[in-house]
């Protein structure tokens, strides 16, 4: 009896506590006070939802919500997206950060594009054959674990580049990621089990403990709190760009770099800049495309697939057929066979992109592809045009029509594994994306040569694909997803889903994928794949094999009636918000 009282009693104290916990947080957070519906300890994933004015849809619910409070508040879908980007670093850091790098692709309501590079780069000290041992052969997890996996981070420098389309301080669009970090969150059990199952990789790779490890078991339902993640964020409020590329936070990860061997100093740190790119833009059965350029390899990837099958009547062979996803493959094959061979940095290699996606070069790609006749990656090579899993996709559109479409990414989940000590977020391991010896593939299997070698100042190769569509010139679609080299093929299924197959926003977010990548020369489905047509693609000589999900593709949509039909994927705790 006198335990039964005691286990009471210690229940009572924990929730007088949490209780106490959570009104002094409200109390505290100005942010969150201002729009008391944004609850960080009890919030709900919303997957699909139209909205009559403005729509955000991310990876998590609290940066979504975060994202339309912004645009309330007199924000446009700049604004947003900076405030929903510093939110994601915050309560999605296995992708989300300010560690990493990524692309933002814009329509503003005049019709003006913009493309902002802030892909990492690689460090002074970064050379062609640094991760190689002295018989030319690759170390083991160098490119992939630890501070020496880490190219020089451009997530910072690009949302302060996003700023000068923006109308809010940029303060302002920092608060509510430092009252996320400050006075926590509560995290779902999908991320207790990420944060478990990393755990003995974070105290490896690390110099120090952090708000991360503090836990031996995470739960859902627990409470998060990231105070130097907290006070990086504060520096950045208070001092702009230097708040993260100088003084405190720029000597932190450089000490961090001397602990597991790596390259990036305070002067490439200092030095590093965003840079402005000329989108991809091509046709697709009456719509506008319009996607993003090298260093990106996807602008160029889902342009060449399109449009090797635009001459074919897609719409009447159906979703997820034998005929329509042989098509498709083929196409697949074709034009990543191209990305091996043809894209890289076109600072640093030419990247002969208007050949790439012209009708001359798509035909003759497709001259020799047999309907009903399955390919193969030994004979099929790239074409002869003289002239690179863990990523998050968010999508805004405005009460304006302004588009905004971002992917940014730490490159593998949870990037190097590596917290900076004391300023509390995690680094990339992008430097795996270059291609560290011609021949040998990088983590997602995808082969490069001299294009995409390791060069210093040099940004490797990606296959983030954010992407936007137009219809009779007016906003339509604001759609991408993660997902490593699988990222291009989901973005170009998506929208034949949506264009041919005339699916909703939702269904074809939703529907099962495919993926082909010229090599290894194999088709892989998720597990939901049709059955039948797995055994028909096996007939057909196809190396077939199931694999777990395809990314989480998020996407916005304008209806004829002009509301914005957002949907996050079935595939994670993607979330949708809006007014």
């Amino acid at each position: 009896m006198n335990t039964h009282i005691c286990r009471s009693a210690k229940v009572l104290f924990i929730l007088l506590s949490v209780l106490t916990t959570f009104s002094s947080n409200v109390d505290a957070q100005e942010f969150f006070k201002k729009h008391p519906a944004i609850n960080p300890y009890q919030y709900e994933v919303v997957k699909v939802k139209a909205f009559e004015h403005a729509a955000v849809t991310s990876a998590h619910p609290l940066a979504s919500m975060v994202g339309a409070a912004i645009m309330q508040e007199g924000g446009n879908a700049f604004d947003a997206a900076i405030a929903t980007q510093f939110a994601l670093a915050v309560v999605f850091p296995g992708a989300g950060n300010i560690g990493g790098g990524g692309f933002t692709l814009a329509r503003k309501q005049n019709g003006e594009l913009i493309g902002i590079d802030y892909r990492e780069a690689a460090p002074s000290k970064g050379s062609r054959d640094m991760y190689l041992d002295e018989k030319g052969n690759p170390i083991p997890g160098k490119s992939t674990n630890g501070a020496s996996a880490s190219g020089i981070p451009g997530s910072v420098a690009g949302m302060f580049s996003t700023h000068a389309y923006a109308k809010l301080p940029m303060s302002k669009l920092i608060e509510p990621a430092i009252e996320l970090a400050k006075y926590g969150f509560v995290i779902s059990e999908k991320e207790a089990r990420g944060l478990n199952g990393t755990r003995s990789a974070f105290v490896k790779n690390s110099a120090s403990l952090c708000a991360f490890t503090q836990k031996q078991n995470w739960k859902g339902g627990d409470t998060l709190f990231q105070p130097d993640l907290a006070a990086t964020l504060l520096r950045i409020q208070q001092n702009g760009l230097a708040g993260f590329y100088e003084g405190t936070t720029a000597d932190l990860i450089v000490k961090e770099m001397s602990f597991s061997g790596g390259y990036i100093s305070k002067e490439d740190l200092k030095k590093y800049t965003p840079k402005f790119r000329k989108p991809i833009e091509f046709d697709y059965k009456g719509h506008h495309v319009i996607s993003f350029s090298p260093p990106s390899s996807g602008g160029i990837l889902i342009a060449q697939m399109m449009k090797m099958i635009e001459p074919f009547k897609v719409e009447k062979m159906g979703l997820n057929t034998i005929e329509s996803v042989m098509l498709m493959v083929e196409a697949q094959r074709r034009a990543y066979a191209d990305r091996a061979e043809h894209m890289g940095d076109p600072d640093f290699w030419k990247v002969p992109t208007s050949t790439l996606i012209s009708d001359s070069y798509i035909k003759a790609r497709m001259s020799d592809y047999q309907p009903g006749v399955a390919g193969s990656s030994k004979t099929t090579i790239a074409g002869q045009a003289k002239e690179s899993e863990e990523t998050t996709h968010f999508s805004v559109i405005d009460q304006q029509g302004n588009m905004v479409a971002v992917t940014t990414t730490l490159n593998d989940t949870y990037g190097n594994k590596t917290i900076v000590g004391g300023a509390g977020f995690l680094l990339n391991n992008e430097m795996d994306d270059f291609s560290i010896k011609p021949g040998v593939p990088n983590m997602y299997g995808a082969l490069g040569g001299e294009a995409n070698a390791i060069q210093p100042g040099k940004r490797m190769l990606s296959s983030m694909t954010p992407t936007l569509v137009t219809l009779n010139n007016k906003p339509y679609i604001s759609i991408g997803t993660p997902g490593g080299t699988t990222i291009p093929n989901q973005v170009y299924e998506g929208l034949v889903n949506i264009i041919d197959f005339k699916m909703s926003l939702k269904d074809a977010i939703d529907a099962s994928r495919f993926h082909h990548q010229w090599i290894p020369d194999a088709i892989n489905v998720e597990s939901d794949f049709p059955t039948n047509i797995i055994e028909a693609l096996k007939l057909k000589g196809y190396n077939v094999s199931k694999r777990g999900a395809f990314g989480r593709m998020d996407g916005i949509q304008i209806l004829p009636n002009g509301q914005r039909q957002a949907a996050g994927d079935k595939r994670g705790d993607d979330s949708v918000a809006g007014f």
